[in-house]
This record gives structure tokens, C-alpha cells and sequence, in this order.
């Protein structure tokens, strides 16, 4: 198969467009391209919906008519398409490696463990678990088998809220940097917060201590939006006076606090079309979305990267694969597909589908 993709790497851009169109042209609604934000404008530009993962979630779940639903994203994103997906649809990614750094720092055993740490500790009944949609389909499932919820980081809060009006607790993971920052949009403060180790457990926190708190939030971070440093904020307050800086809630509270507004990919995108014209913007997220704003508001607002920050699986989807995703489609089925096996597919289908119930 890698032979054969190499074939597909040696054509030109303009051939590679060509072809994908025509296919789109013969299979109309029966194929359906969703493309991350986080895409290079070559991607974007094919997919038939863009949007960030909650957005593009949601669209999966919409689309009723399509037989072939292709993610132009990473593999929890193409993953939750498919837990998502109706009696007879096919979900594919034009890359299985293309995966998540983050998602990979929670395992279920680990999940399982720390919920049990936290029943012994303060008994059962008492806390909600919330999982990042950054995640597996079997940390969803956990989550859907014990009545709790997925989130994107358009909705942590929604769901934090959700989450704490039907238990004591809420027990956050894989994010530690997106449960705090939801958090303090609720008015809650550091000593509202336990971090779980996954390596070291509750690290020497005595059961008092963890009865009085309201999240606990799991050690783990998105290397793409950890970059970013409270540095990086002078260093562009210095170079633009008076500009408008907006960065992903995955960064850490530091950063944000000294920011103007954070913001999921979707909400940064609204943020910059609602700045007055001739207005500076700095954003902290991947460098693909930036600089996709930057040429849709030449001549408008100026938006410049607060620093360059790549994903590199997101990365891993080009128009190659794309293409060769697409044609091994039409030929024999498909290469690249997505499944998830029951019972995690139906349990973890409960998590997602409670968080778009409380978009």
C-alpha cells in the first residue's frame, strides 16, 4: 500500500484537485469531507464542511444521506464520526497514524484506577466523569457507562456545569490546562482544583482535602497550545500596541489570564471578524488556522501568530492520501476505515451524544 501512495505523492496539486472534484462531482451526497481547521488550505478548500472538533462532531452526526463520511482530521475526531455514525455509513481517515498526542496521555486502566481512588475516598455517587472529545472511544465509553460526558472546548464549561448540578465532583481528563481555564470561567479558583498524576496518583492529597474540592483535573496538556508563554504576550504587546490577543483554552492559565479572551478554534474565528477594521490580532493556536485568517482578512484586520506552533498528524493529511482514500473507495471499499466495536461504540455514543445535547 505505501508503494502505491507514493505513486499518488508524485502527482501534481492541480491533478490531485482534479481528481478528488470528480469524484465529489460522481458520488454527490453520498460522500461527505469534513475538514478540521487545523487542515492546510489545500484540504480545507475540497472539504465540504469546516469547523473545529465540536462543530465538525456534530456535522458527522447530521448527515443522514452520506454513505462515506472521509475526516480530514486525527483519529479521535474520525473515531467519534464513526461512534456517531448511522446504520450503513463508513467513516474513513486519509491517514490511521494521524493521532493525538494528548489523547494518548489517559488510558482507560488509568481512568479506571483514578475512579476508583476517588469512590474510596469520598463513596460513589459523587462524581460526574467528563472526558475531553481529545480522547479514545474507550475513555468515552467509560465516561457514557457512568452517566457522564465528552466535551469540546467550545462547551467544557456547559458541561462542567451540567456536571456539577447532578454530583459533588467532576473528574476532568485528558486536558489539565482546559479544565482549569473552564473552571475559572465558572468563578471557581485554585482551591477549587485536585490534579490527578496518572503516574503518581493524587500525589500525597489526604482525603479531607480532596472532599472539599470540585474538579479534578488530569495531568496531561496539548503540546501544540503549551507553547505558548506569558513572553510570547509582552513580546506581542510590545510590537503591537493596542492589539486584540486571543488564544485556545488549552493554554496554560498564565498565558490566558494575560490575554484578552480565549477561545475554541470556532470562537477564535468569530473573535476575529468582530474586531473593528485596521484592528491587530494575535493568535495563539496552530499556525494552518492563523495564517488561514490572515489571508481571509487582507485588507480587513491584520492577524499575525502569537508563535508558530504545527501539529504535525494534523499535518499527515494531505491531498495524497486524501485522493487515494477516496479512489480506494470507489474501487474496492475503502482503505483507512474507522471502526469502533461494541459495546464501547454504543457506551461511548452516550458521552458524545450528552454533549451535544448541551451545546
Amino acid at each position: 500500500m505505501e508503494k502505491l501512495l507514493g505513486q499518488y505523492r508524485k502527482l501534481p496539486k492541480d491533478e490531485l484537485k482534479d481528481r478528488i472534484r470528480s469524484i465529489k462531482s460522481r458520488m454527490g451526497k453520498r460522500l461527505v469531507i469534513l475538514g478540521h481547521h487545523y487542515q492546510s488550505r489545500e484540504v480545507i478548500e475540497l472539504s465540504d464542511f469546516r469547523g473545529d472538533s465540536f462543530k465538525l462532531s456534530k456535522t458527522a452526526s447530521e448527515q443522514k444521506d452520506a454513505e462515506y463520511i472521509v475526516f480530514c482530521g486525527v483519529h479521535f475526531m474520525a473515531e467519534s464520526a464513526a461512534i456517531l455514525a448511522g446504520e450503513g455509513q463508513k467513516v474513513f481517515i486519509p491517514d490511521l497514524s494521524a493521532g493525538c498526542p494528548m489523547a494518548d496521555m489517559a488510558f482507560i486502566t488509568q481512568a479506571e484506577q483514578a475512579w476508583q481512588s476517588l469512590e474510596k475516598i469520598i463513596g460513589p455517587g459523587k462524581t460526574t466523569p467528563v472526558v475531553y472529545v481529545n480522547s479514545d472511544a474507550e475513555l468515552k465509553a467509560f465516561c457514557g457507562r457512568n452517566n457522564g460526558a465528552c466535551c469540546t472546548s467550545s462547551n467544557a464549561a456547559k458541561i462542567f456545569s451540567w456536571a456539577l448540578s447532578r454530583s459533588e465532583k467532576v473528574l476532568f481528563f485528558p486536558d489539565e490546562h482546559l479544565g482549569r481555564n473552564s473552571a475559572f470561567q465558572l468563578g471557581m479558583n485554585e482551591t477549587d482544583l485536585a490534579l490527578y498524576d496518572p503516574a503518581r496518583g493524587f500525589s500525597g492529597a489526604d482525603a479531607q482535602t480532596l472532599r472539599g474540592k470540585k474538579v479534578v483535573l488530569w495531568k496531561g496538556y496539548c503540546h501544540i497550545h503549551t507553547k505558548f508563554t506569558v513572553e510570547h504576550i509582552r513580546q506581542a504587546r510590545a510590537k503591537y500596541p493596542g492589539a486584540r490577543i486571543i488564544v485556545h483554552p488549552e493554554t496554560p492559565r498564565p498565558v490566558v489570564e494575560l490575554a484578552d479572551q480565549a477561545g475554541s478554534t470556532e470562537n477564535i474565528i468569530k473573535f476575529a471578524e468582530s474586531q473593528p477594521e485596521g484592528t491587530v490580532i494575535v493568535i495563539g493556536t496552530e499556525i494552518h488556522l492563523v495564517q488561514r485568517l490572515a489571508a481571509e482578512q487582507t485588507g480587513k484586520r491584520k492577524v499575525v501568530p502569537l508563535a508558530r506552533s504545527v501539529c504535525g498528524n494534523m499535518a499527515k493529511i494531505n491531498l495524497a492520501n486524501l485522493l487515494f482514500t477516496l479512489e480506494s473507495m470507489e474501487k474496492d471499499g475503502g482503505i483507512n476505515l474507522v471502526t469502533v466495536p461494541e459495546p464501547t461504540r454504543s457506551q461511548a455514543r452516550v458521552a458524545l451524544q450528552n454533549m451535544l445535547s448541551h451545546a
